[in-house]
């Protein structure tokens, strides 16, 4: 006989303990542990294994083991792995008996029988529990039945295990995905209560996140301006027994908890059961500030830039159809003063229309081709003294040391950045005043500054002015002209170069932007 009526009895006992283990333990390790000595006792074995079938494959890992030598374990993996290849569910129980035999013999030539039973849920192969003793006894049918059930309920267990594992696992990578999206998630019960949030939405909003979680939804999205209906006025539209909706795009104005405005696009997901019932609903939230923000520069870019066009275009238009016509003689000088206007205009075009094909180009890649070849500053300043000094309302003044040293650079480029210092001063000095553009230099660099006598850039605007399509806006700029790109421009430019663009500026007391280039 394989077991004595008292160890049925004692088999009965484990066979309510493993039932316990399914209720009261999840955790796989410790589930295969209780089966093990549940097994060594009951069978008064002498050494026992179990080998689990990895997820997805036909492969074989012992995952416990107890009264076999660690040094052991890899030689029994590979084995077992021979050993264990069920046809359909089902191992062939006397060639696994007949090799397990020889790898007990292997193991420790003191055992004398094994005893292998397979953990089978829903007929599919879990693994196998298998248990050395070191006598040979017969197994009655009684006692196979005693086995086979201690063998399902194991079963269980570790199939309920495996599922826990795995749905924990995918918890923790659900968990990881939430805490490291950059957007706010949160979802809410069927009663619209903030059941789960994330960290990004808890920022976005300005609450503590432990606060957020069983907050109603009212008390933390509370709008200032909303542009279209909220979440209740379109579950109401939609009705609590509708089919699944796609989801919903609510956008507005948000008041934060300590009273500032965000603007802000939250994407609803309800999730219905089969009822038509709210089940919850999963929330996307978007801080599309900096969106709108682009929205707002990108119109007042396009309605600039019409500006900037029409105006030049109109002027050299007018005088061609002028001059065009058969009945009226111009004298020379009015011809050349007419002309010269329209070679300006012409001009300002051309400065525009480069700057925007700069402005595209750096759109599309963070990095501008330069053409590098020695080039002079000061002469390059020079010439664009020379150039805007008859559009200027102001004296330009030159303030370079004679033997101001050549420095390897993309030429057209870098005049590009000085008529946009220059003429960022024209357009914000007052008429009379002096502009002076100037250098120094060291043995391992050069500086160009342009210096003006304009009321100055205030400290909150000074790193803004550099940022694309951006205007000071106050009473002095909204009336001059220009697309918010000079300067953007000038600091790219300088910085594929190698070298900074700063500013230094005091309200009342002008302001002086200052380029370094190496030398080399």
């Amino acid at each position: 006989m394989l077991m004595r009526p008292s160890l049925r009895s004692q088999a009965r006992d484990f066979l309510l303990g493993i039932n316990r283990a399914i209720t009261a333990q999840l955790d796989l390790g410790e589930v295969l542990r209780r089966v093990l000595q549940a097994s060594l006792v009951m069978l008064t074995g002498r050494a026992a294994f179990i080998a689990l079938r990895e997820p997805g494959s036909q492969h074989y890992t012992v995952r416990a083991h107890s009264g076999i030598d660690a040094s052991a374990l890899a030689q029994l993996n590979d084995k077992v792995q021979q050993l264990l290849q069920p046809q359909d569910g089902e191992f062939n129980r006397e060639s696994l008996d007949s090799q397990l035999l020889a790898m007990a013999h292997a193991i420790d030539p003191a055992l004398a029988q094994t005893i292998a039973m397979p953990l089978l849920f829903a007929q599919k192969p879990l693994g196998l529990l298998v248990v050395f003793r070191s006598y040979h006894s017969s197994i009655g049918a009684g006692d196979w039945t005693i086995l086979q059930s201690f063998a399902a309920q194991a079963a269980i267990a570790v199939n309920n295990a495996q599922l826990y594992g795995a749905i924990d696992t995918e918890r923790q990578r659900l968990e990881s995905i939430l805490n490291s999206s950059g957007d706010g998630v949160f979802i809410l019960s069927p009663e619209l209560g903030i059941q789960r949030a994330n960290s990004a939405f808890a920022r976005m909003l300005g609450w503590d996140l432990e606060d957020l979680e069983g907050a109603p939804k009212g008390d933390v999205i509370r709008w200032a301006r909303l542009e279209t209906k909220d979440l209740e006025g379109l579950l109401r539209a939609k009705g609590q027994a509708a089919a699944p909706a796609q989801p919903w795009r609510v956008a507005g104005e948000l008041l934060r908890r300590d009273g500032s405005v965000l603007s802000i696009s939250i994407t609803y997901a309800p999730v219905w059961n089969k009822q038509g019932k709210l089940e919850s609903v999963i929330a996307n939230a978007r801080d599309i500030t900096s969106l709108r923000k682009a929205q707002e520069m990108q119109s007042v870019f396009i309605s600039t830039i019409h500006h900037e066009l029409r105006t030049p275009i109109a002027i050299i238009k007018g005088y061609a159809s002028t001059f065009a016509r058969e009945d009226v003689e111009w004298e020379p000088a009015l011809m050349r003063e007419k002309m010269a206007i329209i070679e300006d205009e012409a001009d300002r075009l051309t400065a525009l229309v480069e700057d925007l094909l700069t402005a595209s180009k750096l759109q599309s890649g963070p990095e501008l081709w330069l053409t590098l070849r020695p080039t002079n500053l000061s002469e390059l300043a020079r010439m664009a003294a020379e150039r805007l000094q008859s559009q200027s309302a102001q004296d330009i003044e030159l303030s370079f040391p004679a033997d101001f040293p050549l420095i390897e650079g993309d030429e057209a480029r870098l005049r590009q950045v000085i008529d946009n210092l220059l003429t960022n001063a024209m357009k914000y000095s007052p008429p009379g005043s002096a502009i002076t553009i100037g250098g120094r230099f060291s043995e391992a660099q050069v500086t160009l500054f342009v210096r003006d006598s304009g009321a100055g850039i205030p400290k909150a605007e000074q790193e803004k002015i550099f940022e694309r399509f951006y205007r000071i806006d106050d009473s002095l700029t909204r009336s001059e002209k220009g697309t918010g790109l000079g300067l953007y421009l000038a600091r790219a430019i300088v910085e594929a170069h190698g070298g900074q663009l700063s500013l230094r500026s005091q309200l009342g007391s002008g302001s002086t932007f200052f380029f370094t280039l190496p030398r080399s």
